[in-house]
């Protein structure tokens, strides 16, 4: 029986520890670096190994995943001084998971090749149920032999997985779907402030036309913890910023105006301008409603 790849996995943040949690159960022996390493104690209950450095965890590990917080964190892990490339021996892959630059997945994916290795962008899209339930859709990039090594792992952690092509092309797909999710965003958030402002029993109206062409998978998840008042992380309002600003950047650079897209940024940005950034996204409905001059409360 062929033995299993060694799994190094490097941040262990609301998705990671899920996503981690699926390979190991998944009989992958895994090592695991997390800069709070509290963040790591149920996967090493659960058998992981904790190593001090991503370079550590990349030297006794055949495929490192990443899955950080900005650029310039995939940047440190990969491409530091005890970073992922410093610690790869040849014919290992490093697949990062993180929402981050088009332009630095190319180039990580070019150095990780000048050394005999290769590299993977490999977004996910689904949130914190996602990861939880091993249902993510996951958007890749890269070399086309390298994604079939991963593969395996990859279907332990979502349902969707698709290769766009060369290196990069995983993070446009991301960005892609960002863009998409901006404007749902604007749909859950500026509906359920227009019905409850309506005079309407927003939990009624939300069971009414959830199953209609205003349903969706952000409706159905985010309104609930809207009504609810819970505005807790599923994903969080500043690393959505990161990417939308991304986008934008994108966007610039192809010449493409996409004025959702702007407006969906400025707004994200008032909110980590007011110390709303660890909110989840859902939270956007709060300056929303404060550019009417209303304050958001639990119906």
């Amino acid at each position: 029986m062929k033995e299993k790849a060694r799994i190094g996995w490097i941040g262990t943040g609301v998705m990671g520890a899920s996503m981690a949690g699926h390979l190991l159960k998944g009989g992958y022996p895994v090592s695991v670096y997390t800069r709070t390493r509290r963040k790591a104690e149920a996967l090493l209950d659960a058998g992981a190994q904790w190593l001090d450095s991503p370079q550590e965890v990349a030297r006794v590990s055949d495929i490192v995943f990443t899955i950080v917080g900005y650029p310039h964190d995939v940047e440190e892990a990969i491409l530091g001084a005890k970073g992922v490339l410093s610690g790869l021996a040849p014919n290992g892959i490093v697949c990062d998971m993180t929402t981050s630059s088009p332009a630095l997945a190319e180039h990580i994916a070019q150095l990780a090749e000048a050394q005999g290795c290769a590299a993977l962008d490999a977004p996910v899209t689904g949130g914190d149920v996602g990861a939880r339930d091993a249902t993510l859709s996951i958007l890749v990039g890269g070399d086309v032999a390298a994604f079939e090594r991963v593969k395996p792992c990859f279907e332990l952690m979502g349902r969707s997985i698709t290769h766009f092509g060369k290196p990069g092309m995983g993070q446009q797909a991301k960005l892609a779907n960002q863009t998409a999710i901006a404007g749902l965003m604007f749909s859950v958030c500026e509906s359920l402030l227009y019905a409850h402002e309506a005079g309407l029993d927003a939990r009624v109206w939300l069971e009414a036309v959830s199953g209609g062409a205003a349903g969706s998978t952000a409706l159905k998840n985010l309104a609930p913890r809207i009504l609810d008042g819970n505005f807790a992380p599923g994903f969080y309002s500043a690393h959505f910023l990161k990417d939308l600003e991304l986008c934008v950047t994108e966007c610039r650079r192809m010449r493409l105006v996409l004025p959702g897209l702007g407006l969906a940024e400025q707004l994200y940005r008032l909110m980590a301008a007011n110390g709303r950034g660890q909110d989840g996204t859902q939270a956007l409905i709060l300056a929303l409603a404060a550019l009417s001059g209303r304050e958001w409360k639990t119906p």
